[in-house]
């Protein structure tokens, strides 16, 4: 399964993207907004440290505004693709874009339903959410498992699944067990996935063991 970053922290993915952990970023619009910056600067310069899929959100609530706007966004970098909104609206903006080659990423994805009409215009990417669905009290993991295997049924969907709205770490080892392409995760979640107790346990007996063997040495 790949990882994708859920930020636009230019310091965190340059971190990440220094240990390999980085195959792509998702962007939107409350995160562009929180580092206080011009969007398409923040596009361009995480475009410039990923050679992943770099997600850059439309704002238009229209078919054509959101064309017109992904025409603009797609010509920052190679690797730009454009999200858009699960709407009737967004399928005609995507049926329009895969058509001209534009690599789309279909978000705020609830259903399977949802997921296999986006992939039937052409989306490059469908983000179902788990985080949002699990806090109504529906089951957002079975929800990837379903669209997963609805895809996997047919030869000429090749629409990916990035699983978005991770919450933890346990979404995304669930994600990868029903078989996702990709979860775009969170730094904060992606910091708790090095952790585990007997990881810091073992290092400190290691150390002890061997400062305990350099000072009989002397």
């Amino acid at each position: 399964m790949k990882f994708f970053l859920d930020t636009a922290n230019v310091e965190k993915i340059k971190e990440y993207a220094e240990m390999g952990l980085v195959d792509g970023v998702t962007t939107n619009p409350t995160l562009i907004a929180k580092e206080g910056k011009d969007f398409h600067s923040v596009i361009k310069e995480i475009c410039s440290i990923v050679d992943g899929p770099v997600s850059a959100e439309v704002v238009s609530l229209d078919a054509e505004g959101m064309v017109n706007e992904a025409r603009e966004l797609s010509q920052l970098a190679d690797n730009v693709v454009i999200k858009i909104p699960m709407t009737r609206e967004g399928m005609k903006a995507v049926n329009i874009l895969s058509k001209e080659g534009i690599k789309t990423n279909v978000t705020l994805i609830f259903s399977a339903n949802q997921a296999l009409m986006a992939a039937k215009v052409g989306a490059t990417y469908v983000s179902p959410f788990v985080g949002r669905l699990d806090d109504i009290g529906n089951d957002g993991l079975k929800l990837i498992g379903d669209i997963v295997k609805i895809f996997n049924n047919y030869d000429n969907i090749d629409t990916e699944v990035i699983v978005a709205s991770v919450r933890h770490p346990m979404h995304v080892i669930e994600a990868a067990k029903v078989g996702a392409h990709i979860a775009t995760i969170p730094f904060a979640v992606l910091d708790k996935m090095f952790n585990h107790p007997l990881t810091d346990k073992g290092i400190d007996a290691f150390m002890k063991d061997w400062n305990d063997y350099l000072s009989k040495k002397k």
